[in-house]
């Protein structure tokens, strides 16, 4: 919604013209057909090529719906130019909250600068809240400066897709975003083909089974540290397979908008999970961290490959990363920012697991004033932390989010209600088949593991 504010002050800079094929140009906003036989959308457009076909940007959508399209695609009898007087006269101002807003283009919209973080005080910690987002990545974006998939908040935000689709394995997927593939392999091709087992990318189908021929992997490089049935994890470790790891990187950008591919890995640990047949164990995702992180982050970068982001390998990778805290005797957070679906798959690991622990005890935590008995249960915050190695600010902004953090009598108490209970046991009910993580099958010892490390 906020997005869509913004959008109707930039529209304001913009003049109506009446186009033919002539009157495109870079800047320009006009009216596409998102597909054939969709509906009309409003969009930029960002690239034009000779033969007639325009890279666009439609507005107020995400950036992985960008493509090329053809002009007759393209309304042409209305066409919304930049207003070179209004631009001119526009003058950068600074808002309350330090922003400034500037004339440039519907670009500058898109930008992943940081937004700054409301506080608010709650149980004696200060909480720093989610600044909202515009892009729905998969995942999160973020992540240390050093990251192989590090922030890419200065990135230009020109660098368009540059791979129409890829062959992985038994399927094709259309990348969502631009990765820095080399340019010479990638320019003009149809398709590329990646191995699944060791990630080479190559520019046909006749070179991919050659290399088939010749690649002896069938399973991830690093440790296997868990396997039960046929998912598997395996440690890879940034340092010793760079090879891997850069490649992973490249696969990954093509998913993922916040991140850019540095070659610096030795920092970090990869968790590659995977899922076994007769022919191998095939790639579904992974999560990287940093090997000594002061913040004690558990999660550095990660991804689901489309096929499988309905199918709940997300959550478990989440709830994986937490597992591994556990043996390490910390409290983990992901690194922050977290996107808008990022955030929403932690809320749901989190709220679940909150809710695990709070509906374990004998008695409900509810307040029943009729009966004499105020239900009342002594747990506290610190035990909720220790239980799921859930970091206080992230156990707090769950309370929140869950509307059963309340003040009463000088100070917060949780407060859950009956009717939470029960639909909280009607949807442990209906999440039964759903794919869970078992510890027993988890064989990994941290090198460090003592509760002094816990903050």
């Amino acid at each position: 919604m906020e997005q869509r504010k913004v959008d109707i002050i930039e529209e304001a800079k913009f003049e109506e013209i009446l186009g033919s094929g002539e009157s495109l140009e870079i800047g320009c906003r006009v009216e596409v057909r998102m597909t054939p036989g969709g509906n009309w959308e409003m969009a930029e457009i960002l690239k034009e090529l000779e033969r007639k076909s325009f890279y666009v940007h439609y507005i107020g959508f995400n950036k992985r719906l960008d493509e090329w399209v053809s002009e007759d695609r393209i309304n042409l009898a209305k066409i919304l130019r930049p207003n070179p007087t209004k631009v001119k006269e526009e003058v950068p101002s600074s808002s309350a909250e330090g922003e400034v807003t500037t004339a440039c283009s519907i670009l500058s919209l898109f930008s992943s600068t940081p937004q700054k973080k409301r506080k608010k005080k709650v149980c004696g910690i200060e909480i720093k809240t989610e600044p909202e987002t515009l892009d729905l990545d998969p995942f999160f974006g973020g992540g240390a400066s050093r990251l192989s998939l590090t922030r890419s908040h200065n990135v230009d935000k020109l660098l368009l897709k540059n791979v129409s689709l890829i062959e992985f394995g038994r399927y094709r997927m259309k990348p969502w975003y631009f990765s820095p593939y080399p340019e010479d392999l990638v320019t003009g091709l149809e398709c590329l083909f990646i191995c699944e087992f060791c990630l080479k990318y190559v520019a046909s189908l006749s070179c991919l089974k050659r290399h088939l021929v010749k690649c002896q992997r069938k399973h991830p490089p690093g440790r296997e540290i868990y396997r039960n049935g046929s998912i598997s994890f395996f440690e890879v470790d940034g340092r010793k397979d760079k090879e891997y790891v850069k490649n992973l990187c490249l696969l990954s950008k093509l998913f993922l908008d916040h991140k850019w591919v540095a070659y610096d890995s030795d920092i970090f640990l990869f968790y590659v999970m995977t899922m076994a047949d007769n022919r191998g164990c095939h790639l579904v995702g992974y999560f990287s961290k940093v090997k000594e992180s002061p913040e004690n982050y558990n999660v550095a970068c990660i991804l689901t490959l489309p096929p499988y982001q309905r199918k709940g390998y997300g959550k478990l990778m989440i709830e994986f990363s937490y597992e591994l805290s556990k043996r390490e005797g910390k409290l983990g957070s992901p690194e922050k920012p977290l996107s808008d679906f990022g955030l929403l798959s932690y809320r749901s690991y989190w709220s679940q697991t909150v809710l695990d622990i709070l509906c374990s005890y004998k008695k409900a935590v509810w307040m029943e004033v009729d009966d004499g008995d105020d239900g009342r249960v002594k747990i506290s915050i610190e035990q909720i932390c220790e239980l799921t190695s859930i970091k206080k600010e992230d156990v707090i902004s769950t309370l929140q989010n869950l509307n059963v953090l309340t003040y009463y009598q000088g100070g917060y108490v949780i407060v859950l209600a009956k009717e939470m209970v029960t639909k909280y046991e009607e949807r442990k009910k209906a999440a039964a088949g759903e794919l869970k993580l078992d510890p027993k099958c988890l064989y990994w010892t941290p090198k460090l593991c003592s509760k002094s490390c816990k903050k």
